[in-house]
């Protein structure tokens, strides 16, 4: 059956959209205070024998298929998500063969959330060429998706793209497919990348510097432009959320969740590429001030760019509220669009209090 999805507020603005079906489900972020792969099979356990449907990892200080691997030997159930692992820092064939062999160890819960970065990461600290990202991403996927087909079906190897090829294929280095391909899932915020979402990936995975108004006006029009495409999938598309989350229990838990997730903001609000979602809400001149402070050489920059987030900012990024009422925040943005949502743990420190935003948002969800 097929709905709409209104901006809040405002009939006007309308997006054609298949209703979600049945209730959010929600993923645990496999992070820690120390940050030790040691830490990560007792958090998957905890994650599933609590109930939760996922765990996520993204891709930031480790590598997320490390960190899922350990969490597809301790438990049974929970899906595995990538959210994300950087496509450009590597080559299709070498994620083909990652993501085939957690697949086939999970049993089949592998979700494979790819980002792009952004081009000074992918040239300075990858080392890994940049150009074209939408087009590359495309190709990327097309690629993976074509030498995941050539083991499962015997079929020569063939895919020559403009920025990839793959035509070697033997024997002794084909791995057995028992399980169907994992799913595809691309992070976007730009309309060309959101529409490459559309048409090639089997969803997409909401940036956090995303407001409600944009994932209206903007993200989701494109999504759906994209699944029109001539040989787009037919599926409607998965829509991953992991917007920020200010909460806490006291003044100073509150306090130093909203310092966290403003100078993430900040962070994000400095790259040119994120520029149209401030600009959308008449912040382009605090994008292009984020932006000069980012490249100055004072060493208190992000503490400085942080500060000129101001409240009314912060609202429209992050859910802010105790646990519960952070929930239902989450909720009433993103319950009719998201069929997922992967707890951002930016301004939720503890283990104990993601918990309770995961739990007070299944609660609300019921």
């Amino acid at each position: 059956m097929t709905g709409s999805v209104a901006v809040r507020n405002d009939p006007r603005q309308r997006v054609t959209f298949h209703e979600r079906q049945g209730k959010m489900k929600v993923d645990l972020p496999l992070s820690s205070p120390t940050g030790a792969l040691a830490d990560v099979a007792d958090m998957a356990r905890d994650a599933e024998t609590k109930g939760f449907d996922g765990v996520s990892y993204s891709e930031v200080v480790s590598d997320p298929m490390l960190h899922l691997t350990i969490a597809a030997g301790v438990t049974q159930r929970v899906d595995l998500l990538t959210n994300i692992v950087v496509a450009f820092a590597r080559s299709p064939m070498t994620l083909a063969v990652q993501g085939r062999a957690l697949q086939d160890y999970s049993g089949g819960r592998l979700t494979l959330g790819l980002g792009s970065q952004i081009k000074p990461h992918i040239e300075r600290r990858f080392s890994m060429p940049w150009s074209a990202p939408a087009p590359r991403m495309a190709e990327f996927i097309s690629a993976m998706r074509a030498i995941w087909d050539s083991w499962a079906t015997g079929e020569k190897l063939d895919f020559q793209g403009d920025f990839y090829s793959h035509t070697l294929m033997t024997p002794m280095f084909t791995p057995p497919s028992n399980f169907p391909a994992p799913k595809v899932l691309l992070a976007a915020v730009g309309e060309k990348m959101t529409e490459t979402a559309g048409r090639t990936a089997d969803g997409m995975l909401l940036h956090p510097f995303t407001t409600e108004r944009y994932v209206r006006e903007a993200t989701l029009p494109a999504l759906m432009r994209g699944r029109r495409a001539p040989g787009a999938p037919e599926a409607d598309p998965e829509i991953v959320s992991s917007g920020f989350v200010v909460t806490g229990h006291t003044d100073e838990e509150l306090a130093a969740s909203k310092t966290a997730v403003r100078r993430q903001i900040a962070f994000y609000g400095s790259t040119p590429a994120y520029r149209p979602v401030l600009a959308l809400h008449g912040l382009g001149d605090l994008a292009d001030e984020l932006n000069l402070l980012s490249k100055s050489v004072d060493t208190d920059r992000w503490v400085t760019m942080g500060e000129l987030i101001d409240d009314d900012t912060l609202a429209l990024f992050a859910a802010v509220g105790s646990p519960a009422e952070a929930a239902k925040e989450l909720l009433a943005r993103y319950g009719d669009v998201a069929t997922r949502y992967s707890i951002n743990n930016v301004g939720v420190p503890t283990p104990e209090l993601r918990l309770e935003v995961a739990k007070a948002l299944q609660v609300a969800g019921a």
